[in-house]
């Protein structure tokens, strides 16, 4: 029951934006429409052809990042993927995408929403295919975006933190010879930032807890597969400096996960914090009003102070194309 009620909560936080099914590509190309950067806001594909492994046109087929810009010269280099959570069947895009996209742009730091793919349709490592994409496409356009292509970094929520620590762990330097610009650089994001992340989704179930198979109905023939993608084994001393932030009494997501990631990052003498909350839900975004919660993104503020991640970086290493 505990695992019905947990799925429930991430399917609620998710709201609409979950895999469903592909429709025609005539109706899929009008429900895509070209970027705008009405509010400074434009949303770009990940490829400009079809994503490798699609299965399909409609949305849902299509992984994309919706860019949001700080108030122009207010930019200080920096950049971060956001990865928001949804069981891998969902995104809650506005509690833990646009507001958080808004939480950095007012920091000076250019935010990207990945919508990444989602569901049965894309099993892993199909979603980690997308954060790759997306980590090297903001590296490779940084002038464009008027950002330092050392300072990518990624965050994630919940599943999203899962694909985060995921990302930050399993990455390559690129591929020089590829005919793709984009290819050619690394996929290794420069920070990591973790919210309530779902960091026990490959592990062997327990009675009760929340999976990734219990999420996606995987079979249990089928799921020696995905146990390669605990981020907590493969920690070694290249991965990001990360920032975690959990809640004690998360009943959907175990705090157990994130305390053995931290354990992992200081054993392997990676830079990293870690805050833990006595009382909160999971899918609290950057607090929504509770008192103690609302505390979190001050914290992380002043991480990222620490690190010189808020500092301007040189004007040339940021300067938008011409």
């Amino acid at each position: 029951m505990r695992v019905i009620a947990a799925l429930g909560v991430l399917l609620a936080l998710a709201g609409a934006t979950g895999a469903s099914a592909a429709p025609t590509p005539q109706t899929a190309r009008a429900a895509l429409p070209p970027p705008d950067d009405f509010l400074g806001v434009a949303t770009i594909r990940l490829w400009e052809g079809d994503a490798p492994g699609a299965l399909g046109q409609g949305p849902a087929d299509i992984p994309t990042l919706t860019v949001f810009r700080p108030q122009p010269g207010a930019g200080n280099g920096t950049a971060v993927i956001i990865a928001p959570g949804g069981a891998y069947l969902g995104l809650a895009a506005n509690l833990e995408g646009r507001q958080v996209a808004d939480w950095f742009t007012a920091r000076g730091v250019t935010a990207f929403v990945l919508k990444y793919r989602l569901g049965r349709n894309y099993l892993y490592p199909i979603p980690l295919t997308d954060a790759h994409r997306a980590i090297r496409l903001v590296r490779a356009r940084a002038q464009e975006f008027g950002i330092a292509p050392d300072r990518v970094g990624m965050m994630g929520f919940s599943a999203g933190g899962h694909l985060t620590a995921s990302a930050g762990t399993m990455f390559d330097a690129g591929r020089a010879d590829s005919s793709d610009p984009v290819e050619r650089v690394s996929s290794r994001p420069d920070f990591l930032i973790l919210a309530y992340p779902w960091l026990n989704a490959m592990k062997p179930g327990q009675e009760g807890i929340l999976t990734y198979y219990s999420a996606l109905n995987i079979a249990p023939a089928q799921r020696k597969a995905f146990e390669r993608y605990s981020p907590d084994e493969h920690v070694t001393a290249q991965t990001p400096p990360a920032f975690l932030y959990h809640t004690t009494d998360d009943e959907t997501v175990p705090v157990e996960a994130s305390v053995a990631f931290y354990r992992a990052l200081r054993a392997a003498g990676v830079p990293a914090e870690m805050h833990l909350f006595a009382h909160g839900r999971h899918g609290s975004g950057l607090g929504l009003g509770y008192p103690a919660l609302d505390l979190w993104p001050v914290l992380l503020e002043a991480w990222l102070r620490g690190r010189g991640l808020l500092t301007p970086a040189p004007a040339a290493l940021r300067r938008p194309a011409q």
